[in-house]
Formats: C-alpha cells, sequence, structure tokens
C-alpha cells in the first residue's frame, strides 16, 4: 500500500540522515543496493508507516537525536509491502503503483500477500477472502498490477504452517484445508509464470513443524511449480537456525522428487553432521536444480526471546517480545547456491497484535502497555528494534 510521505516528514528524514551519515530515505529517491559493493540488482524501499515519522519527530524534539535517527534508518531498509483485505481492484491499482515505483527506482519490490480466508486461523490477523472463488479474483487482479514487471512475492505467511485442520476450523470432511490447497496453488500458477516474478510458499519457522512435516505440505501446494518457499516470517529465528532449515527442506524436496520418502529426510532436530552425511548419501542434485529459498531477518539480529520459567500458562513468545534486535539488513547476495534473498518480510515496528500471554488483560504483562492491534505501528518497540540491531544501524553503535 503507498503511503505518501508528508515533504516536512521527507526533509527531517533527510536531515537526520546526513547527521548520522546514513542514507537518506525513499521519499528522498534512494534505494538500497543489494550487491556488495552496489554490484547486482536493489531491493525496494517501500514508503513507510507515517507514524514512524511521527515518532521519529517527537524522539528529535526531545533531543534525541539518535534514536530519532535510528528510526529513519529502519524504515529506510528495503523491506515488504503488504497486500491483504483490499477489493480486486484496490489491490490492482496498489500493486501496480509499487511494482512501477520499484522499476523507476530500479529495484525488485518484495510483495507479501496475505488475504487466504480463514486468515491466521481468526485471531489477532484474521480477516482475507470469504471464499476461494473470491480470493481467486482477488489473486487474478495482483497478476494485473504486477504485469510485466519483476518482483518477489512471499505467498500468505501462516497459509501451509497453520491450516485450518490445525486449528480446529476444519470440518471431518476436512473440507477447508483442501480449499486452502487449492487457494495456494491458484496462485503459484497465475503468479509465478509472469515474466519477472518469483514466488515462495510458506513454511512458518525452524521452531514449529520438522522438515518431516513441512515437506508434504509444500508438495501439496504446488512447490513444484513456483521458485521455493520462505521460513521466518514475522519472527525471530537466527540466520543460521534459518538457512540450515532452508538447506534440510530444499534437499528432501529433492529427494522425495527422486521417489524417497520424506520420512526418511534428516530434519532440524538431527545433529548437523548426521544430518550432513544422510544429505551427502542421499541428495546429489545441484543447486541449480533444487528449490531455492527467502528467509526473513527483520526482527532476528537478537534471536529468540525465552519467557521466564513458570510466568505465563501461554507465554506468546512470538508476538511483541521484549528486548529483541533489527537482523541483518536484506540483500539479493547470499552467498548460498539455495538461498536467493534475505528479506525484511515483517515490518519492524508493527506490532503483532495484542498480546496478553495467557492473562485477563487488557495489557501485556511483559511491557505493561496494551499493545495496538496487529499491523499498527508500536513505537516501544520500533525503538527497542532499532536501538538492539544486530548489525548496528547507525555508524559508532
Amino acid at each position: 500500500m503507498r503511503r505518501r510521505i508528508p515533504t516536512w516528514l521527507a526533509a527531517l528524514s533527510v536531515g537526520l540522515a546526513a547527521l548520522f551519515a546514513v542514507p537518506p530515505a525513499h521519499a528522498a529517491g534512494a534505494t538500497h543496493t543489494a550487491g556488495a559493493g552496489g554490484r547486482g540488482p536493489a531491493l525496494y524501499v517501500p514508503d513507510a508507516n507515517p507514524a514512524a515519522y511521527r515518532q521519529a519527530l517527537d524522539l528529535a524534539r526531545a533531543g534525541r537525536l539518535r534514536d530519532a535517527a535510528a528510526v529513519v534508518a529502519m524504515v529506510n531498509t528495503p523491506q515488504a509491502v503488504w497486500f491483504g483485505d483490499q477489493t480486486p481492484a484496490e489491490v490492482e491499482k496498489e500493486v501496480r503503483a509499487v511494482v512501477r515505483d520499484a522499476g523507476r527506482h530500479g529495484a525488485v519490490p518484495a510483495l507479501t500477500l496475505y488475504d487466504i480466508p480463514g486468515r491466521d486461523c481468526s485471531n489477532y490477523s484474521a480477516g482475507g477472502a470469504a471464499d476461494t472463488a473470491q480470493y481467486q479474483a482477488w489473486i487474478d487482479a495482483v497478476a494485473r498490477g504486477i504485469g510485466r514487471g519483476d518482483a518477489i512475492v512471499t505467498l500468505e505467511p501462516d497459509a501451509l504452517a497453520l491450516l485450518p485442520s490445525d486449528c480446529g476450523q476444519d470440518d471431518a470432511q476436512g473440507t477447508k484445508t483442501a480449499a486452502r490447497y487449492t487457494e495456494v496453488n491458484y496462485a503459484v500458477d497465475a503468479l509465478e509464470p509472469l515474466r519477472g516474478m518469483k514466488v515462495y510458499l510458506d513454511t512458518g519457522h525452524p521452531g514449529w513443524h520438522s522438515v518431516n512435516d513441512i515437506v508434504p505440505r509444500l508438495i501439496r501446494g504446488g512447490v513444484a511449480r513456483a521458485s521455493g518457499f520462505y521460513t521466518n516470517a514475522s519472527n525471530y529465528q537466527t540466520d543460521d537456525a534459518n538457512s540450515w532449515y532452508g538447506k534440510l527442506i530444499s534437499s528432501c524436496l529433492a529427494y522425495a522428487d527422486g521417489g524417497g520418502e520424506v520420512a526418511q529426510c534428516p530434519n532440524q532436530y538431527w545433529s548437523r553432521a548426521d544430518a550432513q552425511a544422510w544429505l551427502d548419501a542421499h541428495v546429489s542434485v545441484p543447486p541449480s536444480r533444487m528449490k531455492h529459498f527467502v528467509t526473513d531477518s527483520s526482527r532476528n539480529g537478537r534471536g529468540t526471546w525465552t519467557p521466564p520459567p513458570g510466568k505465563y500458562t501461554d507465554a506468546q513468545d512470538w508476538c511483541n517480545p521484549p528486548g529483541r534486535g533489527l537482523g541483518a539488513h536484506p540483500t539479493l547476495r547470499t552467498g548460498d547456491p539455495l538461498q536467493d534473498a534475505r528479506l525484511w518480510i515483517k515490518t519492524p515496528g508493527e506490532s503483532d497484535g495484542l498480546c496478553l500471554r495467557g492473562t485477563a488483560g487488557p495489557e501485556d504483562p511483559e511491557r505493561g502497555t496494551v499493545d495496538p492491534k496487529a499491523g499498527d505501528w508500536f513505537p516501544q518497540q520500533a525503538l527497542e528494534l532499532a536501538q538492539l540491531a544486530e548489525p548496528p544501524l547507525l555508524p559508532g553503535s
């Protein structure tokens, strides 16, 4: 969604960027190159949530110029543009605007599509299309909006990791889960054939499903016709854990494609030495012929949060956890032949929802505040992510 930045906010961001020697904001016409030394394609920097600039202004007025510059630097980093809940006409127009703007800047946009029926098991991020037919019409509109432009699509976070059957929302015949697979397959077939398109399917993250559990879902979801899959969307797993998980999934897909049994594949709970020995013995497909993956490093700089033992009946360690930091910057040059990109899929600074951690609320007991609803700007968490970024956002940190 395009969120135009007022001129005075753009001027603020440029001034803070100059003061702390960080790149100017997208409003000033900049994108970030993805390759070392400026080589290779660039990832797109979308318009920021206006609340981020209001927060930066408040910090600057309070004399906290370094914190203000950190928030500006955070939103000036390439990150995904999310689409969901728009009408087909709206999403077509908005996608077209983003893809064209990215093209004018010589950049590739990352688009996260989030409109699947029964989204998020009707929890904090509930919404999406009413039924399969409505979803297919929405996807067709996205395809028209992309047209012949370049784009990376991370398709429907949690669509495969959190099926209707996983959260008690299906009937005895599995009707809704079957529909989910139909919807994901439809999106793959509508989007992947577009000229400049790469579509990646959901795997959750390495602290959730084992390789043996998620690979059959990917296969049924049509990964054979997609560019690959993604992991760690909106989560906190380390780059090392994500890359290893991705390698295991890609290898298991190749093994299954050759007739092997998915149950025999090593998973992330094996020792790495044993898993690598198994891969060496059973998977000889070159990386160029295997399914590739992308990862989300938007909030994983400090890894996962370990809740205080015994404090909460449901700690919700995924929901606005404290003490986290931004992770490594997005890039299309990962150095890994199976990993196409490291992205900021989750918009850092936007809330995961009302985190009650098993209490009656309304405050998040870990933060002492009422967390904003999912997708709204969360100043406390935004500043925390920027201050605790690893690697640091600002020079001299």
